[in-house]
């Protein structure tokens, strides 16, 4: 027969099996956290579109992927912001700190607010003059180069798959060269709010970023000027692109699946 001591030693046992199963899930578990975090933090770093700020580059929806090393690769959570405990992060560089070329899509911290992320493109990098007349963009005196798109096939596809709350505008599409990027903006024909801005230069260790949706846009025009320290990394693709249940009205856009982000 097993003695009282026996069966109190098993017990025991088995306890301590649990305690010990328990903390090497718990490290595991940590472990699986902590490093999903240090890759988001140093290399790439998902984020899904809410507004349609950037329509028709990108769609309210769209889910993308941002290269954090695009401009520079990062200690780890340096640029990380927790404002409850006052701490506002600025990024420092490792090594391989570069700047953004006009044209890039990129993700920044918003500098009214840190702790919110915006997306936006830069149109003029650091010592560019800029200046806009009658909705016609002038960067270091020329001219952005813009064709418009009106009546073509790649005109009706972007209006087709335009989100709902656009779709009572009448909008101009056009095709605009901006630094090495072919890319399409676009305009409502029947607002006059956002045809100037007076020439004003960029400083230095800044950068002046406009939206795609120009006159649906809060950026550049409004708050000024993104600071090199707030620029999180580059969007590079869309993985993925639905309207979510909660959103109305549901959308499933598979064929956006892996567009890259020009």
């Amino acid at each position: 027969m097993e003695s009282n001591n026996d069966t109190l030693e098993n017990v025991e046992n088995q306890a301590m099996s649990k305690k010990e199963k328990a903390i090497k899930e718990t490290k595991s578990i940590t472990l699986i956290i902590f490093s999903v975090l240090l890759f988001r933090s140093i290399f790439f770093e998902p984020f899904r579109i809410p507004t349609g700020s950037m329509i028709p580059t990108l769609l309210i929806g769209d889910f993308i992927l941002v290269n954090k090393f695009s401009y520079g690769l990062k200690v780890p959570f340096s640029d990380w912001e927790v404002p409850m405990f006052g701490i506002s992060g600025d990024p420092i560089y490792i090594l391989g700190e570069s700047k953004p070329k006009k044209g890039d899509v990129i993700v920044f911290k918003f500098p009214n607010d840190r702790a919110t992320n915006y997306i936006k493109r830069v149109v003029a990098v650091s010592g560019d003059t800029i200046e806009i007349v009658d909705k016609e963009l002038y960067v270091n005196g020329e001219k952005v180069v813009t064709s418009s798109l009106e009546g073509t096939e790649k005109s009706k596809k972007i209006l087709d798959d335009m989100d709902d709350r656009f779709k009572r505008y009448e909008l101009n599409l056009m095709t605009s060269n901006t630094g090495e990027k072919n890319h399409v903006i676009q305009f409502n024909k029947n607002d006059p709010t956002n045809s100037y801005f007076p020439k004003t230069t960029v400083p230095e260790g800044k950068y002046f970023v406009m939206g795609d949706n120009r006159d649906f846009s809060y950026d550049s025009r409004i708050w000024g000027f993104v600071d090199h320290k707030l620029i999180k990394g580059k969007a590079i693709f869309v993985w993925f692109s639905m309207i979510l249940p909660f959103d109305n009205p549901f959308k499933f856009r598979p064929w956006r699946i892996g567009n890259k982000i020009q």
